[in-house]
Formats: structure tokens, sequence, C-alpha cells
């Protein structure tokens, strides 16, 4: 089972057809099982398309991009979380090769006002991989000292929404720098989550952001922060970061990370 995520800063980006014809390029040659991406943005004053999907919103657009270039095998459920770079409806998607047997969305922050870009919301999706449901979260949470909406609080809150017994990931934009103990990451091991890269047979650094980048405007350290957790311990072959201008070309302030399970 091959899992994508990445924070795509859409519509934030320059030269950003070219960037969305690259991950496009990307997901037609690898096949994801699964794809989260966060920072999914649409323009608020788009005319609705379909379902919740305004004209301009980025994931359509990479759903166009890959009719393009013969690919039609993705399902995808996409859910908007607050307004960002004050006209963008900031969401959060999943792309998926397999039938979607559910959907849910739901707020993990203490506000639910989508005009306030902390607010957070999750999305899920289970599919039926292997005889076997399992549940892909996208996620972009917050920062572990931000005493208005704490990480600690919106890890709790997701965990108040997992007790299917089910296998599950997260995956996406925590925050939350791996290499900074106890903080958030540790707060995630100490809940039970199973780290893919820890577990992971093949692996490289892991570093997801280079410098300075929105949400993280002081820091001058390589950081991994973007991340895919299990909720059971699972056989990981690789773990390894792409687009980052060495494995395929830049697209974003984030690098993603893909992560080959065996399922």
């Amino acid at each position: 089972m091959k899992l994508l995520t990445l924070n795509c800063h859409s519509w934030q980006e320059e030269e950003q057809a070219y960037k969305l014809k690259c991950l496009a390029k990307q997901i037609k040659e690898e096949g994801y099982d699964v794809i989260a991406l966060q920072e999914v943005s649409q323009h608020q004053n788009g005319k609705i398309i379909r379902d919740n999907l305004k004209e301009g919103n980025y994931l359509y657009a990479l759903l166009d991009e890959l009719k393009q270039i013969g690919v039609t095998d993705y399902d995808y459920a996409w859910a908007f979380s607050h307004i960002g770079y004050e006209v963008y409806e900031e969401g959060l998607g999943i792309l998926t090769k397999h039938p979607i047997y559910e959907k849910e969305e739901f707020f993990i922050t203490n506000g639910t006002d989508t005009n306030y870009w902390k607010t957070r919301r999750i999305i899920k999706v289970t599919i039926q991989y292997n005889e076997e449901l399992i549940d892909f979260y996208s996620c972009h949470l917050g920062w572990w000292n931000d005493e208005e909406e704490s990480f600690k609080f919106q890890v709790d809150r997701l965990d108040e929404e997992i007790k299917n017994g089910r296998l599950a990931f997260l995956m996406g934009d925590f925050n939350n720098n791996a290499n900074t103990r106890s903080e958030g990451y540790d707060y995630m091991l100490s809940k039970g989550w199973q780290d893919t890269y820890t577990l992971a047979q093949n692996k490289d650094s892991g570093v997801t952001v280079l410098g300075k980048i929105d949400g993280w405007e002081e820091n001058k350290q390589q950081l991994r922060i973007d991340l895919v957790w299990s909720s059971q311990p699972v056989e990981v072959i690789s773990s390894q970061v792409c687009f980052n201008g060495e494995n395929q070309p830049i697209v974003s302030d984030h690098f993603g990370v893909e992560v080959k399970i065996q399922k």
C-alpha cells in the first residue's frame, strides 16, 4: 500500500500551474492508494461546481490535471476548515483509488468559527483494502505552545473520534517537530500512535521543512513536521521525502512524504 501526504500551500506558490502538473505526474507514476492533502484552497467567491467544491478548488484542479494525463480512477473527499490568506476557503482533501465506504469531517478545536485561521477541521475516509476496512485522516494541526488552541487539546479531540478499533492512519502537517522532545511529537507517542517513519525499514532524513515558512516565521532549523501515524504497529517498507528538489521538483513550502506499507 502506497501513501502520500503533502501540505500543498495551494494558490500561494509561484509557477503554481507547473507545480500542479508535477504533482499529477508523480501521482500517475506512483499510483498511490491514498493521498492526504492539506491547505487545499478555493476562492470564497467561487461558483459551486459539484458537491462542496467551488471553481478554482485546488483538489478539483488536480483531478482535472490527472484526467488530462489519463488518470480517472481516484475518488475524493474535501472539507472546509477556515478562511486563509483573507479570501480563500482553506481545507483538507483525500484522494483514493479504492471505494470510499464512509466520509466524515469534524472540528478538533475549541472554536468552530471558520473565519478564524486557528479553527481546525479533520476529514476522514474509510476504504476497503484487501478486504480490510481502514480509516484515513487528513490532518493539519496547531502548535504545542498555543495557549488559545493547543495541540494537546486537538490530539485529545481527535482520539475521541477514533474508537472503532480499525486500523487508522493520521496523515498530514502536525506543526510539531519530531526532533523536539517533550512536546507534540512525544505527546502523540504517549497516546499510542506509531510513527511510520520510525517503523520504516528504509528511510531518509525525513525533513519536510527548511527554514522559515508560514507559521514558522522565526524558524532556522530543518523540521520533520509532516508525518504519517498508524494506530497499530504495521510493517513499513519505506518512508521517503518527495517534492524536495532531489526526489521530484519542489511544489510547495513543505516537502511531501510517501510511505510504503506491507498490506
